[in-house]
């Protein structure tokens, strides 16, 4: 079985523009987040995949193996389909390009044993919240779930409702997706369904066609992105309590 990571790099963000680019301490940031993700043992190999002719050249000189893409992609899922039709794998895993912390533990958790290749099938990290304010926060994926781990609906609002019963735990999604060639496929043929339009979430479109996602819990597993110049001084600061950004 061919597992294969992929961070997709976009220059032109609309807090951060290029960010992939960003130094931490002497190195772009797609480099740290490329560093982590190559850790994983259970990857075979790792690719940057961009639009941007800038991100390009740097990964060239960082010896990243890179792959372009159209610009015209509106999801990250949508780019992933893009190089599934150049780079041939079993499974494709979807690693977000503006974590250098990002968590090894989970990307590993992520590439299941076994892999079906006759249907449509996908995982998502998910983690416990503990905190009331990450429950409450919209920009936190909420999901729920059956017995076997499939994903039954996802939420932007605290779910499930404690109408009965306080006695549960409550799981965000994290950014860290796996899909088999059959799931991106579907997706780039697909329309947005009904749910995934109210909601706004991409990852209910999977949902809302009766498609196998198999949520993977992950303990303490909260994601450190960059979006603003203060994030990414927060994250200088602590790389460098890491003994000076050692991995």
């Amino acid at each position: 079985m061919k597992a294969i990571g992929v961070i997709p790099a976009r220059y032109n963000s609309t807090r951060l523009p290029g960010k992939p680019l960003k130094d931490i301490l002497g190195h772009p940031m797609v480099w740290w987040v490329f560093q982590r993700v190559c850790a994983v043992k259970k990857l075979d190999e790792v690719y940057v995949a961009t639009d941007d002719e800038q991100i390009r050249k740097v990964c060239q000189e960082n010896d990243i193996p890179v792959i372009m893409t159209m610009s015209s992609h509106r999801t990250a899922a949508h780019r992933l389909q893009e190089v599934s039709e150049k780079i041939k794998a079993d499974f494709y895993l979807q690693l977000n390009g503006d974590e250098p912390l990002i968590n090894t533990t989970a990307i590993a958790a992520a590439i299941p044993q076994e892999i079906p290749q006759d249907c449509e099938f996908g995982t998502n990290i998910i983690t416990e919240m503990s905190d009331p304010a990450q429950v409450m926060d919209a920009s936190n994926i909420k999901v729920v779930f059956d017995e076997k781990g499939d994903a039954l609906y996802m939420s932007r609002m605290p779910i499930p409702y404690p109408f009965k019963a306080i006695n549960f735990k409550y799981y965000k999604h994290v950014g860290i997706i796996g899909y088999n060639k059959k799931m991106l496929d579907f997706y780039k043929y697909s329309q947005p369904g009904r749910f995934e339009q109210i909601e706004g979430i991409d990852t209910l479109r999977f949902l809302d066609y009766g498609k196998e996602l198999k949520l993977i819990k992950v303990s303490d597993c909260h994601s450190l992105s960059v979006d603003t110049e203060k994030d990414l001084d927060m994250i200088i600061c602590m790389m460098k309590e890491k003994k000076d950004g050692q991995l």
